[in-house]
């Protein structure tokens, strides 16, 4: 894909999609799949109706988005689909700004710059998020931006992004370990030679880690004056988007909402804790791991926040799924890659059809629904065990045949 028309081709085709009127396009912004009760189009529509007549959104528990979105669309932007566009557009060009960051790509272009900018415009499982104008859109064009300016060595404007990317969706604080990692070291591909990592100083750590923190308590600060003064929205947002209190049961494509539907209410405090504890427990063991490549961490640790994220979209894995274009070193370590292909063709259509069947049409039940969801997690899973395998096993190479005699496996 080295023609010079790919790329600008694509990003005109999706300029065209959100200027051309789509009949099915209203019908996805009410999809499960496609937008959770923290990124819905109509949730964000009325949040911003309550917000022009002096009313608080975050009252009654039906918006959900951050201060920082209903500021912005209130005031500078209006919610229009060309905006989504423009996110997705920038999402790809970030994508490929970490890609010629990681080959050392200084000048020009590369011979894959066209194939990674189409592996994110063109993957239905982040375009039809985008065309239900659903607002996870923006979190992963943040997350793309802070990985790209972390791996070009901007410190502080990758810190600020950052910040952002937690405020719009507290989740993603996984992936602040990681980013603070990148910053210290470089993004070039370290997997096949792994050594311990060895950063610039304690004192830079340190610097980052407090600036990180400043920019987040400004933008939290900003957030609190945006809704009038008023912590209702912590609440609404982050306590909500973390499952912690009183979760919402609304159908998703994650694991957590039927699992707490069928809970005893003495028994929800706990695993609401446990749920919530268990994203944290991957953060660094993954980090200590691939400390000699901290954005291939910052990749594991994008898979299993698409996996087990508590309101999960198909925006999630979509982006780890992206990703996986900037590691072509490790495709051939890759056990079982047509598994996970056909796990996700398998739960792609079988979402959709179960939720037809059991909300429109009336014919099956919320056991239908999950159980598609639970092949998605299955699929999303595979993923990242698959793409860890692959990360530790390019570091031994290529073995001949008579050479695998001679190896022992050992624990010590």
């Amino acid at each position: 894909m080295e023609s010079s028309w790919f790329l600008p081709l694509l990003v005109s085709c999706r300029l065209l999609l959100a200027f051309t009127p789509i009949p099915f396009t209203s019908g996805l912004q009410y999809d499960h799949q496609l937008s959770s009760p923290l990124t819905s189009y109509s949730r964000l529509k009325e949040g911003l109706w309550l917000y022009r007549h002096d009313v608080d959104p975050y009252v009654g528990g039906v918006f959900r988005h951050s201060p920082l979105l209903l500021s912005l669309f209130s005031t500078v932007l209006p919610p229009l689909p060309v905006v989504w566009a423009m996110s997705d557009i920038t999402g790809a060009w970030a994508l490929l700004r970490i890609w010629r960051a990681r080959q050392r790509v200084r000048k020009g272009s590369s011979s894959r710059d066209s194939l990674v900018a189409a592996v994110y415009l063109l993957n239905p499982y982040l375009l039809l998020p985008s065309l239900a104008l659903s607002t996870s859109t923006f979190e992963n064009t943040v997350v793309l931006l802070t990985f790209m300016l972390a791996s070009e060595g901007k410190q502080s404007p990758a810190l600020l992004a950052l910040a952002l990317s937690t405020h719009l969706s507290i989740s993603t604080f996984i992936i602040v370990l990681p980013v603070l990692m990148l910053l210290l070291t470089s993004p070039v591909s370290q997997l096949a030679s792994p050594r311990p990592f060895v950063g610039t100083s304690v004192r830079s750590a340190g610097k980052y880690a407090s600036e990180f923190v400043a920019y987040w308590l400004v933008l939290f600060g900003a957030a609190s004056v945006m809704a009038g003064g008023r912590w209702g929205w912590v609440r609404e947002t982050w306590v909500q988007g973390l499952y912690l209190d009183s979760p919402g049961l609304d159908p998703n494509a994650g694991l957590w909402w039927y699992f707490f539907t069928e809970m005893f209410d003495h028994f929800r405090p706990f695993f609401l804790m446990v749920f919530s504890v268990h994203l944290m427990i991957y953060i660094l063991p993954i980090c200590i791991k691939f400390q000699h490549d901290p954005l291939y961490a910052s990749f594991l640790l994008v898979g299993i926040l698409g996996t087990f994220k508590a309101y999960l979209t198909l925006a999630d894995p979509g982006l780890f799924l992206s990703m996986f274009v900037l590691f072509p070193e490790v495709y051939p370590y890759l056990r079982h890659p047509i598994v996970t292909t056909l796990l996700h063709v398998h739960a792609s259509p079988l979402l959709p059809l179960f939720h037809a069947l059991w909300v429109t049409e009336g014919r099956g039940n919320a056991n239908f629904y999950y159980a598609a969801s639970l092949v998605m997690g299955v699929a999303g899973g595979a993923g990242v065990v698959d793409a860890c395998f692959a990360g530790m096993r390019i570091a031994i190479g290529d073995i001949a045949e008579g050479e695998r005699s001679k190896w022992e496996v050992m624990q010590e």
